[in-house]
């Protein structure tokens, strides 16, 4: 029980680390132009520097949304690893971790609908590139999407023992 224990919190803690990753850095796109390569992600477009990042005034919503949604899914995310730490050390046996189940799905639920903004929204729209493509933050907001629903089925699952 304590190496379960243990490999949900590693990959928790995993998550969080993946989450701020894919949040903060911007590669969500990447393409190529006669200059080099260009990344945009959420907040900038970088060349061979950054600024800020060109979108249409039907799309700025659309992008101050997936900015929202994937800074409240870190938020939630770091709320419910702290909730496990609490209720590891206060929970009865055999009672459940509900709560933090419950906050994990809330920021899957916001994970999903991020990347699923962005993917309608912001995939083929990139601005002075040939032949784009996802970056490794769209990857990895993909697969923190994944992890958060395996870890919040398992702290719901999962029981004090």
């Amino acid at each position: 029980m304590l190496v379960l224990l243990a490999g949900i919190f590693v990959v928790h803690i995993a998550t969080v680390i993946m989450l701020f990753v894919s949040t903060i850095a911007n590669v969500w796109m990447v393409g190529s132009s006669n200059v080099g390569t260009i990344t945009t992600g959420l907040w900038l477009l970088c060349n061979k520097t950054c600024t800020q990042l060109p979108v249409s005034s039907r799309d700025e919503a659309c992008l101050k949304a997936v900015q929202a949604f994937m800074i409240l899914s870190i938020i939630f995310s770091i709320v419910a690893l702290m909730l496990f730490i609490i209720q590891l050390f206060t929970l009865e046996k055999g009672k459940r971790f509900y709560m933090t189940g419950a906050i994990m799905l809330v920021c899957w639920m916001c994970i999903l609908i991020a990347v699923s903004i962005y993917t309608a929204r912001f995939t083929d729209t990139m601005v002075y590139s040939t032949n784009p493509h996802h970056g490794y933050c769209f990857i990895l907001a993909w697969i923190c999407f994944c992890f958060s629903f395996i870890i919040g089925i398992l702290y719901l699952v999962l029981r004090k023992k």
